[in-house]
């Protein structure tokens, strides 16, 4: 090799950033699905009923009475001041706020009568008790 060669070579001071951007966007994908399954609420069996209805509005705040007795709002753990507090929070905002109840077919009755007489304080009308349709 001819010395010469060595000193015509010249220094790349550019950064390829393709498969950076690349990497950015499947983290971007990867982040998003994460968070959609995550969201997609607490896993509960529901009581059967012969009708069931379908609708709900957007603005429906759920909450959700787990078989060992934890109540989540919209899928994020709270007590019982807690959920007074933010549902109170809620209903400033909107004074129709329709609220749905889904509780485990094994949970203590108790929980569930507790959570509706916070309804009642907080006068809420709008309720609503999810259930499964029977299927025959």
């Amino acid at each position: 090799m001819k010395r010469r060669d060595l000193y015509d070579q010249q220094v790349i001071d550019e950064i390829n950033v393709t498969p950076l951007l690349d990497l950015a966007w499947v983290l971007l994908v990867v982040f998003v699905i994460a968070v959609t399954a995550a969201v997609q609420g607490i896993k509960v069996n529901l009581p059967k009923a012969a009708n069931a209805a379908a609708k709900i509005k957007p603005s429906t705040k759920a909450i959700t009475i787990a078989a060992d007795g934890t109540i989540y709002l919209d899928s994020f753990v709270v007590t019982m001041p807690e959920l007074e507090m933010r549902l109170q929070a809620a209903r400033a905002a909107d004074p129709e706020l329709p609220v749905v109840i889904k509780g485990d077919e094994s949970v203590y009755y108790s929980k569930v009568i507790e959570v509706l007489d916070l309804m009642k304080k907080l006068e809420i009308t709008q309720l609503g008790l999810v259930t499964t349709k029977v299927v025959q």
